[in-house]
């Protein structure tokens, strides 16, 4: 009696799972060609990772972190601050970087981050410095 009723029920219930799974099925948007990642774009990508992990490894020196407190500046902010960058701006500083003098590099990447602090607290996007208020 048992071997019988599941035999007649598990068709059916086979049947309801597969017809109760098919709207989840539809609604999942099919891959479209646009979505293919170009070589540029895993490229660029890939700089901007790298120039973002020189940006951070500048800023973990300890020279440069006693700099930041000088001006009363928090690490955590400019870790912070430079977490938030665009892959434009974290290029941009980058560059910076590249082209200033030797031995210069810790002043003005301290600069930059001074100014990027300053245009962000005058905007009202952060609360660094007092005196912009």
């Amino acid at each position: 009696m048992m071997k019988k009723l599941a035999r007649v029920i598990s068709p059916l219930l086979i049947a309801f799972l597969v017809l109760g799974s098919l709207p989840a099925v539809a609604s999942v948007p099919a891959t479209q060609a646009n979505d293919l990642v170009s070589t540029q774009d895993a490229l660029s990508a890939s700089q901007v990772a790298s120039d973002r992990e020189r940006i951070n490894e500048l800023l973990a020196r300890e020279d440069v972190q006693q700099q930041l407190l000088l001006q009363g500046v928090q690490p955590a902010d400019v870790k912070a601050r430079v977490a938030a960058l665009s892959d434009e701006e974290v290029s941009q500083m980058a560059n910076q970087l590249d082209e200033m003098p030797a031995g210069a590099s810790v002043v003005g990447a301290l600069f930059a981050v001074f100014v990027i602090l300053l245009v962000t607290d005058i905007l009202g996007l952060t609360n660094v410095y007092p005196f912009v208020r």
